[in-house]
């Protein structure tokens, strides 16, 4: 806790509330990088960003892959190819894996790749001989 009454304490906590922003921005940055295909923060090594998007990518395909294999079995062989295109796509990461997954099976679905799900019952069809 900051005392009021202390210039130089004051600055100090304005000054930490400065760098925790900067950080909070800079992180931001590089995990749009990574996840969304967003230009690279500065100081960072391209190549090795690239190898690190990538790998990121394969992991969100694996989990996906698990989440939903309707999905993965619609894309089949292109599955790779399919999720990276997907992934590339999005202007922002998924706020989950659920939320990745079903978007994936939707994308798949939009582009004929995948059959639209079949219709819900209706609760009161079980009555119905």
């Amino acid at each position: 806790m900051t005392d009021r009454h202390d210039p130089a304490a004051v600055a100090d906590a304005e000054e930490l509330g400065e760098a925790r922003r900067r950080l909070a921005e800079a992180q931001g940055q590089l995990v749009a990088a990574l996840v969304a295909g967003a230009e690279l923060p500065r100081g960072f090594d391209p190549e090795r960003m690239r190898a690190q998007a990538s790998s990121l990518v394969a992991k969100r395909r694996g989990i996906v892959a698990r989440i939903r294999p309707d999905a993965a079995a619609a894309a089949g062989r292109d599955l790779p190819a399919e999720f990276a295109a997907y992934a590339r796509s999005r202007s922002e990461p998924p706020p989950n894996y659920r939320t990745d997954a079903d978007d994936f099976a939707a994308w798949l679905r939009e582009r004929g790749r995948m059959p639209d799900p079949p219709p819900k019952p209706r609760w009161w069809s079980r009555f119905l001989p």
